[in-house]
C-alpha cells in the first residue's frame, strides 16, 4: 500500500467515523452479505449517506435502483423516502436478492423496497410495459458494459428533473484505457458519451478516493 492509499483511507475513516455514527441495521446488512458469500462490493458507508442525502435533496418519492447486491446502498436510499415513497431494486443474482431481501426486512424497510429478480434490461422493459410513474432518482449499479443501455432506460422511466447517478465510472483509471478490450471499461465510456451528446441530460463525473480504491461516479439530470 502506498502512502497516499494509507492516507486516502485514513482520511476515509474518519470521515467516517464523524459523519456516520454506528447502525446496527447496516452493519447486520454487511455482516450477512459477507456471511452469505456476496462480493465485496457495496458502497461505503460515506457513499451511502451521499446517496440518502441526494435522494433527501432531490425530494425523491420514487427511487430506482439497479444492481441490488446485499441491499446495503438500497436501505441508505429507502431511509430517505417520505411516507408513501417507494424503491425499486433490480437484481439479476437471485441469491443476492434473497439476502438483500432478508437485510432490508431487518432495516423495517420491506413495505417500501420491491426487489425484483431478473436481467435488468428485461426488469427495465416491464416497468415501462406497467406504466410505471416517473422515477425521481436512479442509482446505476450493475454490470458496466451495459451502463449506456442503462442510462437510455433511465432516460424513458424519469422525467424532467430526475436524477442519474452511475457508479464506478474511474475504475482505476481503467476508463482511460481505449485499448484493454474490458467490456466494463467500455461500457462505461459509451454511458458518459451518451450522457454528454444527448441534449435532454446535462451532466458531470467526480472521481473519488479512499474506502473503496481510486473510481468516482457520474452524476446526470434529466432536464428536458
Amino acid at each position: 500500500m502506498s502512502t497516499h492509499d494509507e492516507q486516502w483511507n485514513a482520511v476515509d475513516d474518519y470521515f467516517a467515523r464523524t459523519l456516520t455514527p454506528v447502525d446496527a441495521a447496516l452493519d447486520a446488512a454487511v455482516k450477512a452479505s459477507d456471511a452469505a458469500g456476496l462480493p465485496q462490493i457495496a458502497v461505503s458507508g460515506l457513499q451511502g449517506k451521499f446517496l440518502n442525502l441526494l435522494a433527501q435533496l432531490q425530494g425523491a418519492r420514487r427511487i430506482l435502483e439497479i444492481g441490488t447486491l446485499g441491499g446495503y446502498s438500497t436501505i441508505w436510499m429507502a431511509r430517505a423516502l417520505p411516507e408513501g415513497g417507494r424503491l425499486v431494486s433490480l437484481e439479476f443474482d437471485p441469491r443476492h436478492a434473497e439476502v438483500a431481501r432478508g437485510n432490508i426486512a431487518v432495516a423495517g424497510l420491506a413495505d417500501v423496497v420491491e426487489v425484483r429478480v431478473g436481467a435488468a434490461l428485461e426488469s427495465l422493459a416491464a416497468l415501462q410495459r406497467e406504466g410505471a410513474e416517473p422515477f425521481d432518482l436512479f442509482f446505476i449499479d450493475a454490470d458496466k458494459a451495459n451502463n449506456a443501455n442503462y442510462v437510455r432506460w433511465a432516460l424513458e422511466l424519469g422525467r424532467p428533473g430526475s436524477v442519474i447517478v452511475v457508479d464506478n465510472v474511474v475504475r482505476g483509471g481503467g476508463v482511460v484505457r481505449y485499448d484493454d478490450g474490458d467490456a466494463g471499461n467500455a461500457g462505461t465510456r459509451a454511458a458518459l458519451e451518451f450522457i454528454a451528446d444527448e441534449p435532454r441530460l446535462d451532466g458531470t463525473a467526480v472521481q473519488t478516493v479512499g474506502a473503496r480504491g481510486y473510481d468516482g461516479f457520474a452524476l446526470a439530470r434529466i432536464v428536458s
